[in-house]
């Protein structure tokens, strides 16, 4: 008995002497300064250490790591340090009797040591991990996102493992208060998760935001990353996370700001106010770019917003980087180049002769790209076009997927002198029965382009070329009549657009999206609306529903996308049957949200509302007021070229009708300068057809002083040709009226339109407005007169003219094919003649 008590007592006083040295050795791992002690330590401890020593060394020396810049780190060093190695032999050894959470951050720890995320050491954690999830083991919220955070990073986006987490998330989603921790989880499971997950996933983001004040800008871009990843622009979350970069403003850097712009981008997104506060930020920093990648940012970023001087010197050093630019980096310039519609010939020649050296290193689609860039920005180096000729071709002779093929053969047909091969046209046809709508429209484009230039020189290629036309309309018009689904149907028509398209398929796609009219919903009106705005086609049955489901669902959807739902029925002149309680609805809703519109959309807005005759108070007072004018041209600045075009043309317009229509608002013309500039600037030149439209009036009339050609009127609107009949419908001379004739070869001009051939009338006298009407102001396929045509013959009448029109269909019909029955039909639209 006493010979046991003491054994037992020896082997306590081991344990307990184990214990403390573990402790100690725990102990000294967790006061480690440097990553040479954790070494240290493990080098004369390597027989002592367990499974927990093992994973808090592992920890240790990344958090060492952390604390330090980015170029200061030393994972090199740690990853070929021989006790490195034998922590990671013990980790892999001792995996199973890790605990949970433990394996966790060792994964994450050695990750974040650029470990290879195929390493056999990462391989046995996630797999002794997953086997745990597998046997129910729950792990915390934050051990869950680190975890799957880990998987992310080594690119699992489709492992079964992932869709395990996902399960996961979506039973714990209702539990989850950290915003951090959703937004991990969001990126990390976004690719295994059906749309109902994703809208769950959605409004809980929304939640969380509206809930906490201070989110950091990390969690918001993990939400933007997220919304690209799963390719959806969702406007109440886009709007809060830009709120949150512009509150961290003073933390931004050119990393942070482009990864921002570069989302947007990817989102169809953009706010010229965080545009203003990036620019403002870079402009006053400027000088402390000089390294290639930091540059190449600042290029992307600040280029296509900044002043004349700022551009110059972002030229200039450009210039003056090129030899040290990567592959990834020229293609950012170009790229850059190309939205600031910037030629510069001088950094264009030398980006050109350094790209040789790149060529090789880009895959299949970043050729693309490039190609197209060097096009559009007219470069002239044929040597490099015929090596990237001979590399498309390549690529192309490889290809096995439709929409990498239809891409490179939608780039070859770009190339200057192009002469096409028949392996292309071959290529072409075997990949067609693959190819989506967008896929087989770059394809038809190509090939009515070649053939049209007579650039197809081997024997029977007129004959393979219609053969492979033909195959294209058959492919098309199969893809169509098998689409059941109006969600994926619309999903493949966003970037579908062209001459083939409007002449082989437009009839069949309205006719296919009307037969699937009962999938119209609130999740795809605006795709929908979007389609028929692009391709202009008046359909009155999917007008109609658009209209009861917007109606229906006001208050579900977000006030930008009215705004676009809006836009359709104003440009296309559409009434429909509900139409004041359409609009009414509609116009409630916008004006209750109006600041959600960034000030700019705010004139687009008012301009649409007028084109359809809506000028709610509210929305013409908050934009005709002088704070909200100056802070609109503070904005203009930063936005592209196009937009700003846009932005300033629909003011005037907005401006015009309001002095028009709504005089009681008592808002002056402030557009005098603004439209002699327009109009000084402009190349409009008379055209054979109105020459000779003119000849016939003036045959008509008498002479040519009794009518006069392209006038401008008051609140200068241009109109094809005016005249003046007395209350006998006789003319008048513009002479006698002391009113100067124009000039046929383009438009007068005088300082103060109001005062243009405006000498009061004698009684019962009346101007006469003759519009000769193109087919841009008719929808498509339709004798249907579009809003702003139909806004200008509103606005002409208020204005005291007889308003004319000579639509394009009746004057170039076989009823007026002889002089003859063109003067008698003028004849009679002129004295109004039944």
């Amino acid at each position: 008995m006493l010979c046991l008590r003491q054994v037992c007592f020896f082997r306590l006083r081991c344990y307990q002497a184990r214990t403390l040295s573990s402790d100690l050795l725990l102990s000294q791992i967790n006061k480690c300064t440097h990553e040479d002690e954790v070494f240290s330590l493990v080098g004369r401890n390597k027989a002592r250490l367990s499974e927990k020593h093992v994973g808090i060394a592992l920890n240790m020396l990344w958090q060492l790591q952390k604390k330090r810049p980015l170029f200061l780190r030393t994972s090199d060093y740690i990853r070929n340090h021989s006790q490195f190695l034998t922590l990671c032999v013990l980790a892999e050894n001792k995996v199973e009797h890790m605990e949970d959470e433990a394996i966790v951050d060792t994964l994450y720890s050695i990750l974040r040591l650029n470990v290879e995320d195929h390493d056999s050491l990462a391989e046995v954690l996630v797999t002794e991990a997953w086997k745990r999830l597998d046997r129910q083991v729950l792990l915390s919220l934050p051990a869950l996102s680190k975890f799957a955070l880990c998987l992310y990073k080594q690119r699992r986006h489709f492992s079964p493992v992932i869709g395990k987490v996902a399960r996961i998330v979506d039973m714990k989603l209702d539990s989850i208060q950290d915003i951090r921790i959703l937004s991990i989880l969001m990126i990390s499971i976004s690719d295994v998760i059906s749309q109902s997950f994703r809208d769950r996933l959605l409004h809980k983001a929304e939640q969380l935001l509206e809930e906490n004040d201070e989110v950091h800008f990390n969690y918001a871009k993990r939400i933007l990353q997220f919304l690209q990843n799963v390719k959806l622009t969702y406007h109440p979350l886009l709007e809060k996370c830009n709120k949150i970069f512009l509150k961290s403003a003073s933390c931004l850097d050119i990393h942070s700001i482009s990864l921002v712009f570069g989302l947007y981008e990817q989102l169809g997104f953009d706010n010229a106010e965080f545009r203003l506060v990036a620019k403002q930020l870079l402009s006053e920093t400027i000088d402390d770019y000089y390294d290639p990648e930091t540059f190449a940012k600042l290029f992307y970023t600040l280029g296509p917003m900044a002043g004349f001087k700022v551009r110059e010197r972002l030229l200039v050093t450009a210039v003056h980087m090129v030899e040290e630019f990567s592959s990834h980096q020229v293609l950012l310039i170009l790229k850059t180049m190309q939205q600031m519609k910037c030629r510069n010939s001088h950094l264009l020649k030398k980006m050109a002769s350094i790209l040789h050296k790149h060529l090789d290193s880009y895959h299949v689609l970043q050729l693309v790209k490039l190609t197209q860039y060097l096009v559009v920005l007219r470069c002239h180096n044929l040597e490099l076009f015929a090596k990237l000729k001979m590399l498309l071709f390549g690529f192309l002779k490889s290809s096995l997927i439709p929409a990498d093929t239809a891409a490179i053969i939608r780039v070859l047909a770009m190339l200057p002198s192009f002469q096409v091969e028949e392996i292309v046209i071959s290529k072409a046809a075997a990949v067609l029965p693959q190819c989506r709508l967008h896929h087989l429209n770059c394809i038809a484009t190509a090939v009515v382009k070649w053939n049209h230039y007579d650039q197809l020189h081997w024997q029977n290629s007129s004959e393979l070329c219609v053969k492979l036309l033909q195959k294209l309309n058959d492919c098309g018009f199969q893809r169509l009549q098998k689409a059941n689904s109006l969600n994926l149907l619309l999903e493949e028509l966003t970037h579908v657009n062209g001459e083939w398209f409007e002449e082989v398929l437009s009839e069949e796609t309205m006719a296919m999206c009307q037969r699937l009219i009962d999938q119209i919903t609130r999740a795809n009106v605006l795709q929908l609306s979007f389609f028929l705005i692009k391709t202009n086609h008046h359909c009155p049955s999917l007008l109609d529903r658009i209209a009861s489901v917007t109606v229906e669902n006001i208050e579900k959807i977000h006030p930008f996308e009215i705004y676009f739902i809006i836009f359709l029925f104003s440009a296309l002149n559409y009434d429909p049957p509900a139409n004041e309680e359409f609009f009414e609805s509609c116009i409630r809703h916008l004006t209750s949200n109006l600041n959600c519109f960034e000030t700019h959309h705010l004139v687009l807005l008012g301009h649409v509302l007028a084109v359809a005759g809506y000028f709610p108070p509210v929305l013409i007072k908050r934009i005709f007021n002088v704070s909200f004018l100056s802070k609109l041209d503070a904005q203009l600045e930063v936005l592209p070229d196009s937009l700003k075009q846009r932005v300033c043309s629909h003011l005037m317009k907005l401006n015009r009708a309001v002095c028009l229509e709504c005089p009681e608002f008592n808002i002056p013309w402030f557009h005098e300068r603004y439209c002699q500039h327009v109009f000084h600037n402009s190349s409009s030149r008379i055209n054979p057809l109105r020459q000779h439209i003119h000849r016939m009036l003036t045959e008509i009339l008498g002479g040519s002083n009794y009518a006069r050609i392209s006038v401008l009127t008051p609140y200068y609107y241009e109109i094809d040709f005016e005249c003046i009949l007395d209350e006998n419908k006789k003319p008048l001379s513009y002479i006698a009226q002391n009113v100067p004739l124009d000039d046929v070869e383009g438009i007068h001009l005088t300082h103060d339109m109001k005062e243009v051939g405006r000498k009061a009338l004698p009684p019962g006298a009346q101007r006469i407005a003759l519009e000769f009407l193109d087919s841009k102001a008719f929808s498509k396929n339709s004798h249907h007169l579009k809003g702003e045509t139909a806004l200008k013959k509103r606005h002409l009448e208020m204005m005291g003219y007889r308003v004319v029109q000579i639509p394009h269909f009746e004057w170039n019909s076989m009823v007026l094919s002889t002089k003859g029955e063109q003067l008698e039909y003028l004849r009679k639209q002129l004295y109004g003649i039944q």
